[in-house]
């Protein structure tokens, strides 16, 4: 696992030679926010819900997150395992810049360990076993101007164990005119959340389920109710909020639970907020499973609809039509999508260019995207 995880980070990694010189510093360790001592060397970690309480040397759920002698340090500062330009469409975001480039980072380490992980070579990792120079968040703003990403965002793994990393790279970026976002699983504590939603501009929350028993048996006894709490925060903050629910066959594809998910939607943040509803794939502890049927992703694209969200997408679909934006007044296609590539943008101002409708989200001039890129699947 360890040799195969060196491979692996190497090859994610050759990319980040192409933006920054990395520096000489190894295994830097930086004293970590949100914690509190409990007696004698034991800390207790405030940042995520777990809470996990840690005697002298033991390290959290995430592994990200180690007590040396009653204070608790951060194992992820400085030390990427992917550094990517990307479509912002990957992300996913569909209702932010369309055909952006964004500049896209994470560190090894998830606090969720979900078993059906489409990202587990890195999520699953232990960041000690991750051999990487130290970036530093100027050389990483740095790299994103030079490479004229308006956009960092936070994404593959779980940004919040690489929470202190993460929020001094938001800070800076903002500082220098860039706009930051996040794709997570949403398992954050409100006070460590609410200091980061300070600079970010688009937030991507994860529901993986609609079920207290599905985040139990999936999602190492994590509980429902944070998450929704989470999303919850995101809009009551005025951030940009998008919603990906991975649709898994036999898991969370119940007809009532996929109607109760978009119910609860609709009348906790509004009929505005995109849902994503994404294709499984046969990964990590889920090989057994099959991809998800395409039928089964429409069903469940007809249900999100019928309750009266507003804009629905399939994801990991490509050429499906349910991946294009369409405007909910008059009708007409709005953004045309095949994968990660626009091929139309029908957004003026913010406007449907037909009718006038006003369509939510962050938008600039339409362009045409330029990335190429394998279809990963997410």
């Amino acid at each position: 696992m360890k040799k195969a995880l060196k491979i692996l980070v190497f090859i994610m990694l050759v990319g980040l030679l192409l933006f920054m010189t990395s520096g000489r510093k190894k295994n830097i360790l930086r004293r970590a926010k949100y914690w509190v001592a409990v007696r004698d060397d034991i800390v207790q970690c405030q940042l995520c819900p777990r809470k996990c309480v840690l005697r002298d040397g033991q390290r959290g759920v995430c592994l990200s997150r180690i007590n040396k002698k009653g204070t608790l340090y951060s194992l992820t500062y400085g030390k990427p395992v992917a550094v990517h330009i990307d479509p912002i469409e990957k992300k996913p975001f569909f209702h932010v810049m369309p055909g952006s480039p964004a500049f896209s980072i994470a560190t090894a380490g998830c606090n969720m360990r979900c078993k059906f992980c489409q990202n587990w070579q890195i999520s699953q990792a232990d960041p000690e076993d991750v051999e990487t120079g130290y970036v530093s968040p100027e050389q990483i703003v740095a790299s994103a101007i030079r490479n004229k990403c308006e956009f960092i965002v936070y994404t593959y793994t779980e940004p919040t164990v690489f929470y202190e990393w993460m929020l001094d790279i938001a800070r800076l970026a903002r500082k220098k005119g860039l706009k930051n976002g996040m794709h997570t699983c949403g398992y954050i504590n409100r006070e460590p959340l609410l200091e980061l939603l300070k600079y970010m501009d688009a937030v991507n929350v994860d529901l993986k389920g609609f079920s207290q028993e599905f985040y139990q048996k999936m999602g190492l006894l994590a509980d429902l109710q944070p998450v929704l709490d989470t999303i919850k925060t995101v809009k009551k903050q005025g951030v940009w909020l998008e919603i990906t629910n991975l649709v898994i066959p036999g898991v969370n594809d119940d007809p009532e639970k996929i109607k109760a998910m978009c119910e609860w939607i609709k009348k906790n943040v509004g009929s505005d907020v995109p849902l994503h509803l994404s294709r499984f794939y046969p990964a990590f502890k889920l090989k057994n499973l099959p991809p998800t049927p395409v039928k089964t992703l429409e069903k469940a694209y007809k249900i999100a609809k019928a309750v009266g969200l507003k804009y629905v997408y399939i994801g990991n679909v490509p050429g499906n039509t349910a991946e294009n934006t369409y405007c909910p007044k008059c009708g007409k296609l709005l953004v045309e999508r095949v994968g990660y590539k626009i091929l139309k943008n029908n957004i003026v101002k913010g406007k449907c260019k037909f009718c006038g409708y006003k369509v939510p989200g962050i938008w600039k001039k339409a362009k045409k995207s330029k990335i190429k890129m394998k279809n990963d699947k997410k």
